[in-house]
């Protein structure tokens, strides 16, 4: 489903943890590192598609999270053409997102890499809320940028009207979880 002007409707998902640490996931078999995302279904809601990813690419369900905000509009990036796949050349150009800021209510050993038959990442670690827009693939960085700044307002908002205590969770080490 892309959209006229050559976009693929996304969703992109912000996870933190009681530290407004995110989730920054590694991508299967790459040394690329990015948060969850994936593309709108037709006749789906953003919503729907973002719960449907956290799922599939985290194994995360909505009771593992409590949604905090997302972003008012659609973010665009363009993808570089020798990234695009031969028979989308000419008529995409990239993808346009609406983004997800969500806290994790459950616990860190929920997150499971393996919920799907084809996982997205092999590895996760929580990081700094700002550092994955400096170290993202570079024609995705300014989007980060945006995000991560319009979504900001809502962990201040959050750690007001929440005391929020991390979660106890055994085997923290499980698919790269938790602190080193």
């Amino acid at each position: 489903m892309i959209d006229k002007d050559g976009y693929r409707p996304n969703v992109g998902i912000v996870i933190c943890n009681a530290r407004n640490e995110v989730f920054w996931g590694k991508r299967v078999r790459q040394d690329s590192w990015q948060f969850p995302q994936g593309g709108i279904k037709h006749g789906e809601s953003p919503e729907q598609a973002m719960f449907r990813e956290l799922m599939e690419e985290v194994g995360l369900a909505p009771e593992h999270v409590r949604i905090l905000g997302r972003t008012r509009d659609w973010m665009r990036y363009d993808v570089p053409r020798d990234w695009v796949k031969r028979e989308w050349r000419g008529h995409y150009r990239g993808q346009k997102q609406i983004w997800y800021l969500l806290r994790l209510v459950g616990r860190e050993c929920d997150v499971s890499l393996r919920a799907s038959s084809h996982p997205e990442f092999d590895a996760w670690r929580w990081s700094e809320y700002w550092m994955p827009a400096e170290v993202v693939v570079e024609f995705k960085r300014e989007v980060y940028r945006l995000a991560l700044a319009e979504l900001e307002r809502f962990l201040t908002s959050d750690a007001h009207q929440h005391q929020v205590h991390p979660p106890f969770c055994l085997n923290l080490r499980t698919q790269g979880a938790g602190r080193p």
